[in-house]
């Protein structure tokens, strides 16, 4: 009988969990269910593979698989060296620069989606500002960029893609102790060597996961990129809302295949960046 009240005791504080469950529950685990469920079902009712088939088999969603992967694989690169570079600036910084950079990045990160869209578009849309201003200087390459081809989407990801990079990685650099750079200073190794041979193995993990955090941040983005290209370029978010939303005759069935093959792709990433982690951390262990 103790052991029974100790133990409805301590669910007791368990209580609080139970509406964080719920919402689990109903809001991403149900949803993902039903579009998984609803994947296997063609537009007639048929049930089977029929929708991935046709997923993997036509062009058009090849090519869209083949952008996506390639537009998140890029953003993601960029964005994790640039907020690495960044990591190095600011873990080298007095205390109020690192307040106020991290001010930015916070101001920066919530400034995202349609609002993010429509800043680029007045910055360096077609009658941009700067745009503007690049043809009366003969700036062509400027005056000439595309803001709403596969370029442009590059530069608004990679814009989006760093504060979040960046603030992902700064607790990692903490790890990175003044004692070793001081060594490395003492034996005359350039802060490049220092980096190479030491920063980067350290930090390592940290930026495996960030990678897998930035893809998925990536390849999932919806707003600003519906907001600059709508569907003139083939990509797996406007592809899914065009068969829920977009067509005459909505294509649930397809649109929901093509959810969860972008879930699987997620699911491989954060699986494979998991595994690459703990076989480095071991790695270090058995060291």
């Amino acid at each position: 009988m103790k052991n029974i009240g100790k133990k409805i005791k301590n669910l007791v504080y368990y209580w609080p969990i139970i509406p964080f469950l719920l919402l689990i529950v109903f809001v991403e685990l149900s949803p993902v269910g039903n579009i998984i469920l609803k994947s296997f079902f063609t537009d007639s009712g048929k049930f089977g593979l029929d929708n991935f088939a046709v997923v993997f088999s036509r062009k058009i969603y090849q090519v869209t698989i083949i952008n996506s992967l390639k537009l998140a694989f890029i953003v993601t690169m960029v964005g994790l060296l640039i907020a690495f570079l960044g990591g190095i600036a600011v873990s080298a910084s007095s205390a109020g620069v690192k307040n106020f950079f991290m001010s930015i990045l916070n101001m920066s990160l919530e400034f995202s989606g349609i609002p993010l869209a429509f800043a680029f578009i007045i910055i360096l849309g077609s009658s941009g500002v700067i745009t503007s201003l690049a043809r009366t200087v003969n700036l062509d390459w400027i005056a000439n960029f595309d803001l709403y081809s596969f370029a442009g989407l590059i530069l608004v990801y990679v814009y989006f893609e760093i504060p979040l990079g960046t603030l992902t990685l700064l607790p990692a650099f903490e790890g990175i102790k003044k004692e070793w750079q001081e060594s490395a200073e003492l034996m005359n190794a350039s802060r490049v060597q220092f980096w190479t041979r030491i920063g980067v193995p350290v930090l390592l993990p940290s930026l495996i996961g960030t990678f897998a955090f930035l893809f998925a941040d990536a390849l999932t983005a919806y707003a600003t990129l519906y907001a600059l290209v709508l569907n003139n370029i083939p990509v797996l978010p406007t592809k899914i809302a065009a068969c829920f939303t977009g067509e005459s005759f909505p294509k649930e069935g397809l649109g929901s295949a093509l959810t969860v093959v972008m879930i699987l792709i997620i699911c491989i990433v954060l699986i494979t960046s998991s595994l690459l982690r703990k076989a480095l951390v071991k790695g270090r262990q058995s060291s």
